[in-house]
């Protein structure tokens, strides 16, 4: 690891916090006439920024140093990826971080900033409730039929929550049931076979995190996805964890799934009983668990409709369309 960051009190108003800098080239790092520090405390004049050999303290609110933090990470980054740092490289993170770090209270319903600088929100009535879910409760189904943004915006809370530090990693899975037994006759690696499974999850998660900071959370396994499988046998504990297209999971696998969760952790279960791909005799985990699970008051449930469809208008007709000629 890069730096290693003493743990803080989130509940106190003002905080310190040291991160040790290894191997970096400290000249390097803060810049000629230490610019490039200055030109971080500039940016939060309610901190500071005190420079002690190879390490630095940071004093002030805990939303100011965190941001601060991840600054100073994404600067040790790019110094060991690059070799040089200049004052421009420091004004870019700060534009970046800010853009990335969303107060819960954020109005117009935004959630986070994506990667081009542009808002990610819930833009009707069943997403709003999807977040105001995961808000309320540590455990949320979202069931609904394609397009309707339930994945998106799941991620979308998840990586909020990573980056307000309300979690320490990510985890996301989803069954690879359409691989079945030919997985392993498939060419390439285990990661090569199931990734275009898990392809819909890597394309959110490029819209919300620049590259090489999401390669950097997933090289150290801060943002993990793999199949369903994986998930046997461990305790989730202090994480955001999705299992997206649930639909697919046999009961078995999704009571096991459900039982991972651990302290601190927050979980959400999305899927669309509509599109089953299980075998004809096999039943679906998904609704078993909503049929079992629907009045325990502790977990949410929201449910999202062709009105909540957000790509082509011609998806919400479709979807229409062909719920019309499933209740015939």
């Amino acid at each position: 690891m890069p730096s290693k960051l003493n743990d803080f009190n989130y509940f106190t108003s003002l905080i310190e916090k040291t991160i040790t800098l290894e191997n970096v080239p400290l000249t390097d790092f803060f810049g000629v006439e230490n610019r490039n520090i200055t030109e971080l405390a500039a940016a939060f004049p309610k901190s500071k920024i005190i420079s002690r050999g190879n390490e630095i303290l940071l004093k002030g609110e805990a939303p100011d140093i965190i941001q601060i933090s991840d600054i100073i990470n994404s600067l040790i980054d790019h110094i060991h990826q690059f070799g040089l740092l200049n004052p421009e490289n420091v004004r870019g993170y700060i534009s970046q971080e800010r853009q990335d770090y969303v107060a819960d209270d954020s109005p117009d319903g935004i959630i986070i900033y994506g990667t081009k600088g542009s808002p990610i929100k819930a833009k009707t009535i069943n997403q709003q409730r999807l977040v105001k879910a995961v808000h309320d409760y540590d455990l949320v189904f979202a069931l609904g039929p394609a397009g309707t943004g339930k994945t998106f915006v799941s991620v979308a809370m998840a990586v909020k929550a990573l980056k307000n530090k309300q979690v320490k990693k990510i985890i996301i899975t989803r069954p690879a049931v359409e691989a079945g037994e030919n997985l392993g006759f498939l060419p390439g690696d285990l990661k090569e076979k199931i990734d275009p499974y898990l392809r819909p999850i890597y394309d959110a998660l490029n819209d919300m995190i620049p590259y090489e900071k999401l390669k950097f959370y997933m090289e150290r396994e801060i943002i993990e996805i793999a199949p369903l499988a994986y998930m046997r046998g461990r305790t989730l504990n202090n994480a955001f964890i999705l299992l997206d297209e649930a639909q697919n999971t046999t009961p078995m696998q999704m009571k096991m799934f459900l039982t991972r969760m651990g302290p601190d952790s927050k979980m959400i279960v999305t899927g669309d009983t509509s599109q089953i791909d299980l075998p004809a005799n096999q039943r679906s985990g998904l609704k078993e668990a909503v049929r079992i699970l629907v009045n325990v008051k502790s977990i949410g449930f929201v449910e999202l409709n062709e009105r909540d469809v957000i790509r082509h208008r011609l998806v919400r007709d479709i979807i229409e369309a062909y719920g019309r000629v499933n209740n015939e």
